[in-house]
């Protein structure tokens, strides 16, 4: 081996490089969207680490519908860990509602001032900017169907609703805890200020 040979310049093959100059594209493309696309489901991949589960694009059209006929002629919708309806809400290019994202995934800031950092281990740790029952309709998707995501996400609803709740979860942990956790999520909820 002579020395020659140490100080080429490794090279990648055509397919290799047509292969890698793809995911570097794909990648700022999901770093950066630009324009309307960034409102699309999907563009920011779900993350199964955080509970992320986007809606079928059906799912979310009709979830959308729903929340713009509750919330009325110029109303205000709070989307709290459910990132797929608030892109739905926006791919819809009506100017008659406000819309914010309240969720945990920072890469959901894409959004500018309509994305709201949201934890529900602090479920009233939020901005000043966001005023206690200023929201004519919530949206929530819980990301874990326990007792104690769903007592301290009821918190955070009981805070930003006027009174209209839109609850989307699921049936995995089975019929008896989802049953116990709603009750006390309803108890949460219904219990006077």
């Amino acid at each position: 081996m002579s020395d020659s040979d140490d100080d080429e310049i490794p090279r990648l093959s055509s397919h290799t490089l047509a292969a890698l100059q793809e995911f570097y594209a794909e990648q700022k493309q999901q770093s950066d969207p630009g324009g309307d696309d960034k409102y699309n489901i999907g563009i920011i991949e779900e993350n199964w680490q955080l509970s992320q589960f986007w809606y079928s694009q059906e799912t979310a059209l009709q979830l959308a519908k729903e929340a713009i006929v509750a919330a009325g002629e110029r109303g205000r919708i709070a989307c709290v860990s459910a990132p797929s309806v608030y892109q739905k809400l926006r791919t819809l290019h009506r100017e008659d509602f406000s819309v914010y994202i309240f969720e945990y995934d920072k890469r959901f800031a894409i959004y500018g001032e309509e994305f709201i950092f949201y934890d529900y281990n602090n479920p009233l740790d939020l901005p000043e900017k966001i005023a206690a029952h200023s929201f004519d309709i919530v949206i929530a998707d819980p990301p874990y169907l326990s007792k104690e995501c769903l007592g301290k996400m009821s918190e955070t609803i009981k805070y930003l609703t006027q009174g209209k709740i839109l609850l989307c979860t699921g049936t995995s942990l089975g019929c008896s805890c989802q049953l116990e956790c709603m009750e006390l999520w309803w108890e949460e909820i219904l219990e006077p200020t």
